[in-house]
């Protein structure tokens, strides 16, 4: 089991470096993709997108004006840009493969218990995802 997403793991991370090409823009991580799905505002996805860390985006994305209906399509948007991040990124991908079975959680002591989990609670959606998309991957190799 992965309990958290950093060391040897931080690849999983949505913190972690890696370009990220999302409905035409670019991005320099996931969580700054994210953030500025958030919103259908251009210039508020382009300051986004500029912003030179993902903690500075995630802030940003709090302040954004939210696109109507995102508490319903956050998962299935987050689904796309992770999976953009290991289709695109084969060295990510072969480290996500290398995790085998394992269980992913994306613990962590800032109270996400909607992505992550914090003091054993919390539903988990990032390690949910990552291992969803481990098992296509894993299925794609599988057929070839």
């Amino acid at each position: 089991m992965i309990e958290k997403f950093t060391g040897n793991n931080d690849f999983l991370s949505n913190f972690y470096p890696c370009e990220i090409i999302f409905e035409g823009a670019l991005y320099p991580t996931v969580e700054h993709a994210f953030q500025a799905a958030k919103t259908f505002d251009k210039p508020s996805r382009l300051k986004i997108a500029a912003l030179t860390t993902p903690g500075k985006a995630k802030a940003a994305g709090k302040k954004v004006q939210l696109r109507e209906g995102w508490d319903t399509i956050r998962v299935d948007i987050m689904r796309k840009i992770v999976k953009f991040k290991f289709k695109h990124h084969a060295d990510l991908a072969q480290k996500l493969l290398d995790t085998g079975e394992q269980e992913l959680i994306e613990g962590n002591s800032w109270n996400d218990t909607f992505w992550g989990v914090c003091r054993g609670k919390g539903q988990n959606w990032l390690g949910k995802i990552l291992m969803e998309v481990r098992t296509e991957m894993q299925s794609t190799l599988t057929l070839n």
